[in-house]
């Protein structure tokens, strides 16, 4: 199951990460406070990251640079989460080198 993070997603995580497990459903989900609340795996980008970079556009448009001059930028720093209890609870084994990957394993 993909669930995208949106405001309502992000408030139900709880009930969607039990909803999938009673299915048996892997999940995969854009945020960390889904794999916390019990959900499989998480890849997204660093929201942390996202917001300091933010920060420098407001910086160059209060510095008087016009918004519509200022490029627009990708994500450049993603984590990967993994919850080896729900991972077990399904009957999934992660392998080693998507582990070493792994910016946090939650067990």
């Amino acid at each position: 199951m993909l669930t995208l993070g949106d405001p309502l997603t992000v408030m139900m995580r709880r009930e969607l990460a039990n909803f999938a497990l009673e299915e048996r459903l892997p999940t995969v989900f854009t945020f960390r406070q889904f794999v916390e609340a019990g959900g499989l795996i998480s890849y997204g980008a660093n929201v942390p990251d996202l917001f300091r970079r933010a920060a420098g556009y407001v910086d160059k448009i209060l510095k008087g640079d016009h918004p519509s001059g200022i490029p627009v930028q990708q994500p450049v720093k993603f984590e990967l989460f993994i919850n080896l209890k729900t991972a077990n609870t399904l009957g999934l084994t992660i392998p080693s080198w998507i582990l070493a990957e792994t910016d946090q394993i939650i067990e």
